[in-house]
């Protein structure tokens, strides 16, 4: 056992192609998500850790809303607003706050996004 030195550790993707509906994203099996969205999605976390690092990147196929669920905390206040055109790409970097479990909800903390259309 034990962690040795050098190698940098492997960060798992988790890539989904949501039609509209809810987006879950699984914290517990990858720290990078890869969203290829179309229609109107609502990205929601589930499981995870505290204080890890975690990475989401949206790409809208076709003309796509996009929001994130209430688990979303904003240091900042608002939540960004997403860009709806076909193409568009954003990244959303987030901590989990507070982990979930049964009854708990999930928090994460994130910062601002900046979006490349």
């Amino acid at each position: 056992g034990g962690g040795g030195g050098g190698g940098g550790g492997s960060i798992s993707t988790e890539g989904v192609t949501p039609t509209g509906g809810v987006v879950t994203l699984d914290l517990d099996t990858a720290q990078d998500h890869k969203i290829t969205a179309s229609g109107v999605c609502e990205i929601r976390p589930e499981g995870g850790t505290e204080s890890e690092s975690h990475t989401v990147r949206i790409v809208n196929s076709g003309v796509s809303t996009v929001s994130l669920s209430s688990h979303f905390l904003f240091p900042s206040g608002s939540a960004p607003t997403l860009p709806t055109a076909n193409g568009a790409i954003s990244m959303l970097s987030f901590t989990v706050h507070r982990a979930g479990s049964t009854g708990i909800s999930t928090q994460l903390l994130s910062g601002a996004s900046i979006n490349y259309s």
